[in-house]
């Protein structure tokens, strides 16, 4: 008997499915008139269209939003070079789902091609009473919508599925007999089959390291992107932190695979009252005194960096500060590769300073020598798996080409 296939962990997995790439995407998904080209709009402080009608998002918008990072921030405070460059997260604004999108209803399969060209989902949950905000679906029920969402994107992939088997299936014919289809596109496949004809997404499945590797050649499957639900609340439920939603949110969330860390609640309302106030700071500060509670524009962004399964290393010096994001669990010529393709064909080593050693031993100066001095700056070779924070520099080789 054939040893058992062993089973990689998959739950709340952020690296195993999608592209091997730097330059991820997070889209924003929900139904129409939850919120989601408003937040959009804050997060990339664009004036992207945001209308209290559904559709008013047709064309998807994109843009960038800062990664923030007190790292950073330190690093160009006490090197203050003449060119600093942070981390960015690319973020796309999809139009809203609507129950029936899988066969046309709405905008129908072009809502739906649009969320298979980004990365990574927020998926923009409405937990706010106002009749002055129309609901597609006539009243506030989150637990519904999410089964709406969920059970849309499910149906799509059912039918990128099918489509993928007969395209498979002619390539076979085409060939003559000279190959078959493999066993594991079969096992793959009706494994896939079974979880979504029940509504579960494919990234909450368990998934052996080869059928990874097949789904993300052969399928372009939407429920294996990775997902970071966001709660909007009215102002009042947010300073107060508490809806008489989210428990039923939180419940709906666990049972579909998700955890708490995967839900942020936060309110538009709130974010576009600070934004209001940003060039008046008195005003500002008044407003903020008695509250309790911070914008969560800045950990939205940063848990869908991570939710791509990206980190980023520095370098620093006299010219400049950059963030260099790359996937997590990438090697030093990899990292360097980054940089440019010569680094990484050229590695030599990787010269490197943990954020934190550097933090708490350059006196505020902007010198390796007290990192040096305390055997903190070392040198790593091919196999060393870069740490987010890292203070790297490469030494590499590229011998001339030859001349003829």
């Amino acid at each position: 008997m054939p040893p058992k296939k062993a089973t990689e962990a998959t739950t709340n997995n952020v690296v195993a499915f999608g592209r091997v790439k730097s330059n991820l995407k997070m889209g924003c998904v929900g139904l129409p008139n939850v919120g989601k080209s408003s937040l959009f709009n804050l997060m990339t402080e664009q004036s992207a269209s945001a209308e209290n009608y559904p559709f008013c998002t047709i064309e998807p918008n994109e843009a960038r939003c800062i990664v923030p990072d007190p790292r950073y921030d330190f690093l160009c405070k006490v090197w203050k070079p003449p060119s600093m460059y942070p981390a960015y997260l690319q973020v796309t604004d999809i139009a809203g789902l609507i129950k029936g999108a899988s066969e046309g209803a709405g905008l129908g399969n072009a809502f739906l091609s649009h969320i298979q060209a980004v990365d990574g989902m927020y998926h923009v949950v409405r937990a706010f009473d106002n009749d002055e905000v129309l609901h597609v679906d006539d009243s506030v029920d989150p637990v519904r919508d999410l089964d709406t969402i969920q059970s849309e994107l499910c149906k799509k992939d059912l039918d990128i599925l099918v489509k993928a088997k007969v395209a498979e299936e002619a390539i076979v014919r085409k060939a003559g007999g000279k190959f078959k289809m493999l066993p594991l596109f079969d096992e793959t496949t009706a494994k896939i089959k079974a979880l979504l004809e029940q509504d579960k997404p494919v990234r909450d499945g368990e998934w052996t390291t080869p059928e990874i590797e097949l789904i993300n050649d052969k399928l372009r499957l939407i429920t294996t992107k990775p997902v970071i639900y966001l709660i909007n609340l009215t102002m009042k439920d947010y300073l107060r932190q508490k809806c008489k939603y989210l428990p039923k949110i939180a419940e709906w969330v666990k049972a579909h695979g998700g955890q708490g860390s995967d839900i942020i609640p936060f309110s538009v309302e709130f974010e576009e009252k600070l934004w209001s106030l940003r060039d008046d700071k008195p005003a500002l500060e008044a407003f903020m005194a008695d509250i309790k509670v911070q914008s969560r524009l800045g950990k939205i962004t940063n848990e869908g960096f991570t939710k791509l399964g990206l980190q980023y290393y520095f370098t620093a010096g006299e010219k400049e500060i950059r963030c260099w994001p790359i996937k997590k669990g990438a090697l030093a010529p990899q990292a360097a590769g980054v940089i440019h393709g010569d680094f990484e064909r050229g590695f030599i080593k990787a010269e490197v300073v943990a954020y934190q050693d550097f933090h708490d031993l350059c006196n505020g100066e902007k010198s390796m020598a007290p990192i040096k001095a305390a055997g903190k700056y070392r040198q790593e070779g091919k196999t060393y798996v870069v740490q987010d924070g890292d203070i790297i520099h490469f030494q590499f080789n590229v011998a001339p080409p030859k001349k003829k």
